[in-house]
């Protein structure tokens, strides 16, 4: 009997539910504006808030490796929940146009942020087996993409109905906090008590260091498809960064209506992540991996020729369905070839996220060498090598058979 089947489904809702907290880091999307109105912040300033959520993927994810090997997965993911209740109490603490509270606040989510989703992919390995791991983590990235479509309506919510949009913030706390308790209380195998049981003569019992992090990475299947994670989510904020800019300076589209670009591009990502969920269940990632990459590299090269902006988003929601799952397809081939290993599969992963730090940068460098069509072929360098992973990626699995 599979250690799901015996703590039941009741074992995997909490753990949905933290995946729910894990989308509250994209409240800094919809409420930069209003901290820049309210604290009268210039735009430098401003754009550092974002930056406080990010930093901490590139400096926090292996110590928590570290950490989920010393207290346990489950007990990682209670800190984690415990610090993201704590940063958002500090909007409301520190008073209104003061803006040090939503600095602070920012960076707390952002540690928090970073040990959930270091943690919590590797605690669903606790109840799943590994065939199954892709599906169940990509049907957590869908509700972690519901709680990003709501989190506008929870701000609209607070600020016209409960009078203040600042009370978001004790919203998602409460969230937190009922999260953390039903965890607590749900009963999950804790896999340093089967890896106490298996002994210490085990070979493949080892303690989680940040020795053992690093020397993962000379595994050649474990540093390409962490590669591949940076690149996937440099591509997933270089469209978000692109798609806007296309629409403005190819198709001419008023600035505000290509703000609502990137939309059709998360309603996809939304879809698609729910649909990863039922497919991996029948296929394993590494058979879909080409055919994914394959077809949204088709959509991104339709971008040259598209006739208008509807031609253009419906390429653009073709590319995010197809590359949607490209996260859980990396981190489900990688968890399934070593469960063992996954604090530190995870923690390196994690760490990967920072690649959506790098290619904004090389967008706008692109498109001032190139125009609207570097920013294309950036995204299709982020494809390329996703492309050659999951080519081998899907001989591996054949050779393996």
């Amino acid at each position: 009997m599979t250690a799901e089947k015996k703590c039941g489904i009741a074992a995997l809702l909490p753990m949905m539910a933290g995946f729910f907290v894990m989308g509250f880091a994209d409240i800094v999307g919809p409420v930069v504006n209003q901290v820049k109105s309210e604290c009268a912040l210039d735009d430098v300033t401003a754009g550092f808030l974002p930056s406080m959520i990010f930093v901490w993927f590139f400096l926090i994810s292996l110590p928590t490796g570290v950490l989920s090997g010393r207290i346990g997965r489950k007990n990682a993911v209670l800190v984690s929940l415990a610090v993201t209740v704590a940063a958002m109490l500090l909007p409301l603490a520190g008073g209104a146009g003061r803006p040090w509270p939503y600095f602070a606040a920012f960076a707390l989510i952002g540690i928090g942020n970073t040990i959930l989703q270091a943690a919590l992919p590797a605690l669903l390995g606790n109840v799943t087996p590994p065939a199954l791991l892709a599906s169940r983590i990509s049907l957590g990235q869908f509700v972690k993409a519901i709680c990003a479509a709501l989190t506008p309506v929870f701000i609209y919510v607070a600020a016209s109905v409960m009078g203040n949009w600042r009370l978001v913030f004790p919203i998602y706390g409460v969230l937190a906090a009922a999260t953390a308790a039903w965890l607590m209380l749900s009963r999950i195998p804790d896999e340093r008590e089967t890896i106490r049981s298996r002994g210490t003569h085990d070979p493949t019992v080892t303690r989680t260091t940040f020795g053992s992090c690093f020397a993962l990475l000379r595994d050649p299947l474990v540093l390409a498809l962490t590669v591949g994670i940076f690149f996937a989510v440099g591509l997933d904020v270089g469209f978000s960064v692109a798609i806007p800019e296309f629409l403005k300076t190819v198709y001419k589209v008023d600035v505000n209506m290509a703000g609502t670009g990137p939309t059709v591009y998360f309603v996809g990502k939304t879809l698609a992540t729910a649909a990863g969920a039922a497919l991996f269940v029948r296929f394993p990632p590494a058979k879909c991996f080409p055919w994914c990459i394959g077809l949204c590299v088709l959509a991104v090269a339709a971008f040259f020729v598209c006739s208008g902006p509807v031609a253009f988003l419906s390429c653009v929601f073709v590319a995010s369905v197809a590359s949607a799952n490209t996260f859980v397809m990396c981190m489900g081939i990688a968890l399934d070839k070593l469960p063992e290993k996954a604090n530190e599969i995870t923690a390196l992963m994690v760490m990967a996220i920072s690649g959506g730090a790098v290619v904004p940068p090389v967008l706008g460098f692109a498109q001032k060498c190139a125009g609207s069509t570097g920013l294309v072929w950036v995204l299709l360098a982020c494809l390329a090598y996703q492309a050659v992973l999951s080519v081998c990626m899907y001989k591996n699995a054949k050779e393996e058979k």
